[in-house]
């Protein structure tokens, strides 16, 4: 049996979890009082911020979220959206002037059917993709390997942010 250790994810598994009960994560992001490189919120804007994925499929996968809590894109007010997609073309800078990735999944699930994690609150993926990235570690031994911290990640886009 392979046993691949993985500790920094005890503290999610013991502890509340983020949002609390029903609650949502994004939301209770913008609530929390730790400093954004706590939380790993890059940058923010008037209407959205972007943040890590804290369990990313890649280095560099980001999100770009919206302030306001919808599930449906067709409940953004227009200057929502429209910020929703400056930050994204900004943070696609961000990804591909540091990580030189081959191309970026850009994607939205909306609803829990669709595969959101987070199903009730509209919020962007962005992942670095190379070719030849998914190879025998995630294909069939079902792992992803990271080759950084989060910190690291953090550190480097968030330069490219300013």
């Amino acid at each position: 049996m392979d046993v691949l250790w993985s500790p920094w994810r005890y503290a999610y598994i013991a502890g509340d979890k983020p949002g609390g009960v029903g609650g949502c994560i994004f939301c209770s992001l913008l609530d929390d009082p730790r400093s954004d490189e706590e939380k790993f919120i890059i940058t923010r804007s008037d209407h959205c911020f972007v943040v890590l994925n804290i369990y990313p499929y890649a280095s560099g996968h980001l999100m770009v979220v919206p302030n306001s809590h919808f599930g449906s894109l067709s409940k953004l007010e227009k200057v929502v959206s429209a910020d929703l997609m400056e930050l994204a073309k900004a943070a696609e800078a961000a990804i591909s002037e540091t990580y030189r990735p081959d191309g970026i999944n850009v994607g939205l699930n909306l609803g829990k059917a669709a595969g959101a994690g987070v199903d009730g609150h509209v919020h962007l993926h962005m992942v670095p993709r190379w070719i030849g990235d998914v190879n025998f570690m995630t294909a069939i031994g079902q792992t992803r390997t990271i080759p950084e911290t989060l910190a690291m990640t953090y550190a480097k886009l968030k330069e490219k942010f300013g």
